[in-house]
């Protein structure tokens, strides 16, 4: 997710020195959000015609199961809360982790800075819609978590689908969790106290940090390794879905107020996609190699070091990548264009002032000058950014999930025709390198 944690550090235990303050406090927000205590930032809602609501499921309450956030058309309630955007003081500290900070000092800042953020969706809405809904599989970055990229997912959902946001236990989260039983011990003494979040009481929550490479490890069979387990869990996600759509009834670990049996027959499960960013994108790829259900994959600024050049021929469905302008180079570059193809389309955009941080909500949730320091922002308003990438991916799942919807009005953006837009790359690739 961030690069350069050294530096963010220091930024870091400089903001928390003005903290100590009052007066300061004040000006924390003039330094991080542009203008004094402002209350314009924020992830945009959705533009779509349906209100979005959102749940969390977990399947099999062990590693091996399946967890993710699921987005969907939901009934308008005024009753409805929104969900803090970060779940628990424990993805705090698995930033902390990742960042290589502090825990007790990022905890007060990150919850400072961001504690106050509600994803735009409403918590356990019921579910509604008039038509049955195409199927969306999210996969995260490197060091996020399922609840990081809800500008997307809640636009997704606007527009008629329903997204199952993905929380990968492979180690490269920032953090997640899963339960383990109780043992004979903890059942004979009193009880625990309550965990930060739902779960039956025979159960104990356990959390699961980023694994950073040990000193002298190989990168790529590590990655390697992950990017295998990720796609798995993307396709147990679908797995899962199709079972709820069937009528099966399904047990969720987390006891959310959700009404499952409201998805009964809801999905389209003829016209699935998988979409995912940097290390979600190299998911993107893996998961439609493994995986023929996902009729197409949406890759945005995709970081293709993990994935075994060996599955690109395997590879048959569409792809679309959308690509940042500062985050690109030619060697990720020319691994992208080794998909290319004469039958199937392999379409490729750039959007102008862009960086690999313009598609998660944090884009959203910094002003200007700390936003651009940290990498956050690019040079184009965050909002225009992630509106062109939602377009031109609404469009292209309509080209190729078959949809009725005007989502084609946008057709032009997925060969890159606006002025925020650049056809292909603007990376420079020798052919010979491809």
């Amino acid at each position: 997710m961030f690069s350069n944690g050294g530096f963010v550090q220091l930024l870091a235990k400089t903001i928390y020195a003005w903290t100590r303050t009052d007066q300061r406090r004040c000006k924390l927000c003039v330094f991080t959000m542009g203008n004094a205590c402002s209350n314009n930032l924020g992830i945009p809602p959705a533009k779509g015609p349906n209100a979005v609501g959102c749940t969390d499921f977990m399947m099999d309450h062990t590693t091996q199961g399946t967890f993710f956030r699921l987005y969907y058309p939901c009934q308008e309630s005024e009753s409805a809360e929104k969900p803090d955007w970060i779940p628990c003081r424990e993805y705090f500290n698995g930033l902390a982790d990742f960042m290589k900070i502090n825990r007790s000092l990022s905890e007060k800042i990150f919850n400072y800075l961001f504690g106050s953020f509600k994803i735009p969706a409403y918590l356990d809405a019921p579910f509604k819609t008039n038509e049955k809904c195409p199927v969306v599989i999210f996969s995260h970055g490197l060091g996020a978590f399922r609840t990081l990229y809800s500008a997307i997912c809640a636009e997704l959902a606007s527009q008629g689908f329903i997204v199952a946001s993905v929380e990968h236990r492979d180690e490269s989260a920032s953090a997640t969790y899963y339960f383990r039983e109780k043992c004979e011990s903890e059942r004979r003494d009193e009880p625990l106290p309550k965990t930060s979040v739902s779960a039956p009481d025979n159960l104990v929550e356990e959390w699961m940090y980023y694994r950073a490479l040990q000193h002298g490890e190989s990168e790529f069979p590590l990655r390697n390794k992950q990017v295998k387990q990720r796609a798995d869990e993307c396709i147990r996600a679908l797995d899962k879905l199709i079972e709820i759509n069937s009528g099966i009834s399904v047990q969720n670990v987390l006891q959310t107020q959700f009404d499952w049996t409201t998805l009964e027959n809801s999905m389209d499960l003829c016209r699935i996609a998988v979409i995912g960013h940097s290390f979600g994108g190299a998911t993107v790829i893996e998961a439609l190699c493994k995986e023929v259900k996902f009729k197409c994959g949406v890759a945005l600024d995709a970081w293709m070091f993990p994935i075994d050049e060996e599955i690109f021929p395997r590879v048959k469905q569409p792809i679309f990548f959308i690509n940042s302008e500062k985050f690109q180079w030619a060697g990720n570059i020319s691994r992208m264009k080794k998909l290319e193809s004469a039958l199937i389309q392999r379409k490729m955009i750039t959007i102008r002032g862009t960086v690999h941080q313009s598609f998660p909500d944090f884009t959203f949730l910094t002003g200007n000058w700390i936003g651009k320091l940290m990498k956050l922002k690019g040079d184009i308003d965050p909002e225009i950014a992630m509106d062109l990438s939602n377009k031109a991916t609404l469009a292209f799942l309509q080209r190729h999930l078959g949809l009725e919807k005007d989502f084609n009005q946008w057709d032009p953006l997925i060969d890159g025709k606006d002025d925020n837009l650049i056809p292909g790359t603007n990376v420079t690739v020798l052919q010979s390198a491809i």
